[in-house]
């Protein structure tokens, strides 16, 4: 690309005394030397424009056959049924779940009881943030079953289940639309002062003062505007709004630094009060006030 972009916005230097000498050999005309040169001052730029996408080419083909892939996967089950629970208790009962040919969870039961903080913990790839996405309904169980209240949550759809719990995960997305209208998606039918109120709570209001607009200030494509802890926060904001009964929180704190640690931990406590929660934490500070503790 250096070489390309040196030597293209440059050919007239090299056309014109080349030109000029097939013009006194008689090889060529002066029209034709004009001619030439006049296409030779436009030709570069958009040859530069197209030697950028050439990277771009073998990355198309790759995404192709993902979204390929994603298209030809079996929907979701899900019986489209409401609510019907008889309390916000999460039950993992003996659940099975590979990618492609390869378990990683192997029979795992386990019961959140409502009201209590749960943490799960254990090295990478242990299977944490899976069992945490299969409560979400992420996937389809190989095996066994997750019930919410009683109720298997592909008993219910995939809109009610989405209701009643939040999910907070280590990789926050922000749309590139206002940080308002971001926070805004946890609860649609919220007025401004319970998003700015939500927003408080999660400790946004610091950075929120900084930006030029405010909460009304775009987050940029992925939320780019914004550091790694300030989405988490702006997330965090998004879970309390919603306030659904049961809260997921897969390394919530993991951009967090120390400084910002004790605002995060304050913002993660007003979420989770009264709640059911499944907290997915490698910092043993992050869950030293859990109900228990499961390996």
């Amino acid at each position: 690309m250096a070489l390309y972009s040196a030597i293209l916005p440059c050919v007239a230097l090299v056309m014109l005394p080349v030109g000029t000498l097939f013009v006194i050999n008689g090889t060529s005309t002066i029209a034709d030397l004009v001619l030439v040169f006049c296409l030779s001052l436009s030709i570069g730029t958009p040859l530069l424009k197209a030697l950028a996408f050439a990277g771009k080419i073998p990355q198309l083909g790759y995404k192709i056959d993902e979204v390929e892939k994603a298209m030809d996967n079996e929907p979701l089950k899900s019986a489209g049924n409401p609510f019907i629970g008889n309390s916000h208790i999460v039950s993992f009962e003996d659940v099975r779940f590979a990618y492609k040919e390869q378990e990683v969870l192997h029979g795992v039961s386990l019961e959140l009881k409502e009201g209590t903080l749960t943490a799960l913990v254990g090295e990478s790839g242990s299977g944490k943030s899976t069992l945490a996405k299969l409560l979400v309904h992420y996937y389809d169980l190989n095996g066994g079953r997750i019930t919410l209240g009683g109720q298997d949550i592909t008993d219910m759809s995939i809109e009610t289940l989405n209701d009643n719990i939040s999910y907070v995960s280590q990789e926050q997305f922000l749309f590139n639309t206002t940080l308002y209208e971001n926070i805004l998606i946890g609860d649609p039918t919220a007025s401004r002062e319970q998003v700015l109120a939500a927003a408080n709570k999660a400790q946004c209001t610091e950075f929120l003062e900084r930006l030029p607009d405010g909460i009304d200030t775009m987050a940029g494509d992925g939320g780019k505007q914004l550091s790694g802890g300030e989405r988490q926060r702006i997330s965090l904001a998004r879970a309390i709004l919603k306030n659904a009964p049961v809260i997921v929180l897969d390394e919530a704190t993991a951009f967090i630094d120390p400084e910002n640690e004790e605002k995060m931990n304050a913002a993660i406590a007003e979420i989770i009060r009264g709640k059911t929660v499944l907290v997915i934490a490698h910092r043993l500070q992050t869950i030293v006030n859990a109900d228990r503790i499961c390996v």
